[in-house]
Formats: C-alpha cells, structure tokens, sequence
C-alpha cells in the first residue's frame, strides 16, 4: 500500500469532548492542564467546549453536542485534517443513545492515524508527551492512490 507522511504541527487542534457523566472530569483535567492547552487550538462538541470555557477561561470553538451531531463534525475535522488530537471522556458504564456516532469517531481517529484518549490516565500521558511540543510526522494510507488502485481492478 501506498502511505501518505502527514505532520502534526506544533501547535495542535485538539477535540475535547465528554460524556455527560464525564464532563466535570474533562473540566478538571482542562483546568489542571491549562498552561498547556492555552498554546493550542481548542474545539469540541456543545455543551462540553461550553462549559470547559465557562469554568476555566480557555477558548474552545463549539460544535453541536454530540448526539445532534457534534461527534461526526469533529471527525469531519479529522478527515479534512483540522484535528491532530481528541480527548475524549467517555462513559464506559452508561448506554449512549448516539453510540454509532462516537463509534465512527473513534474509527475515523484511527483511519487518520490520529492520538485520542478515552480517560484520563491517557490524557495525561499524551499531554506531557515529548510530542506535545514538537512537531510529529506519522504515515497514514494514500487513500486516493488506494482508491484508484481498487477501480483499475473492477
């Protein structure tokens, strides 16, 4: 397969999203990392990037909540290469009614080769990565050579 070599620049577009029962977490976690996190750009889904500015002052550009949609805008981001970086807090113990979504999110964040974390102990591994202040490069598929490839063989 033909790969394609993508850079995550320095400064990252990073996703905040959090279930309901996670959002005084993700708030935390912002709050404690916020030196951090004012270095970048912030978006996530509605009242989750709401409230993350509400309670720590950080900018975050919303987008729907999650179940009217919010969860495939940002991985429409992720595919026109606008997120290099999700953090997301997900229930695991609570039945989502918009599960089909955070499923397709979570696959496009792997299709695109892109760092998420479900929780917490994983958002903090990745934010005092080495890589949060660098520049990271990383392959992913040539998916328009991969394409052509499968319609030359029908």
């Amino acid at each position: 397969m033909d790969f394609l070599t993508m850079t995550i620049v320095k400064q990252k577009n990073i996703a905040l999203i959090a279930h309901d029962s996670k959002k005084h977490e993700l708030i935390q976690w912002c709050e404690a990392n916020k030196e951090i996190l004012k270095g970048h750009f912030l978006c996530g889904t509605g009242t989750t990037a709401r409230m993350i500015t509400e309670y720590t002052g950080l900018p975050v550009k919303g987008y729907n909540s999650g179940p009217l949609g919010g969860d495939q805008q940002i991985g429409a981001k992720i595919v026109e290469g606008r997120i290099d970086f999700v953090i997301f807090f997900s229930d695991p113990l609570t039945a989502q009614p918009h599960d089909p979504d955070v499923k397709a999110l979570l696959r496009i964040a792997q299709v695109y080769d892109i760092p998420i974390a479900n929780n917490k102990a994983t958002a903090d591994f990745m934010i005092t990565s080495k890589f949060m202040d660098s520049e990271y490069e990383h392959r992913i598929i040539n998916f328009h050579q991969n394409i052509k490839e499968r319609a030359n063989t029908l």
